[in-house]
């Protein structure tokens, strides 16, 4: 299962991480979002130990969607010592992709 990433925690999980971090930035109301969703909860299960994976919910942290210039949604954002090094606009992409590309960091 996924993170739930906030304001408060995106610092420790995600910045000062050891390991790649996938950060799906999503809502409520967005359908592609909810149709990514359990793709993204597959990826954090078969890649516990070797990357974390984690959602933030735009509608609850606005500063982290401003921060990172989320402008439609989903967004993944793939994060290594603390910078964003890829990402992806949208759901239309493999379980199998994602966990190429978070492991390729």
């Amino acid at each position: 299962m996924a993170l739930n990433l906030t304001e408060a925690n995106f610092q420790s999980e995600v910045i000062d991480s050891s390991v790649p971090v996938l950060v799906d930035f999503w809502a409520e109301w967005c359908g592609p979002c909810k149709m990514i969703g359990p793709v993204i909860d597959q990826v954090s299960t078969e890649l516990a130990g070797q990357a974390k994976v984690g959602k933030v919910n735009v509608d609850e942290a606005r500063d982290l969607a401003v921060k990172y210039n989320v402008r439609s949604i989903p967004l993944l954002l793939f994060f290594k010592n603390g910078e964003v090094k890829d990402q992806i606009v949208g759901a239309s992409v493999t379980k199998d992709q994602l966990k190429a590309k978070l492991l390729a960091l």
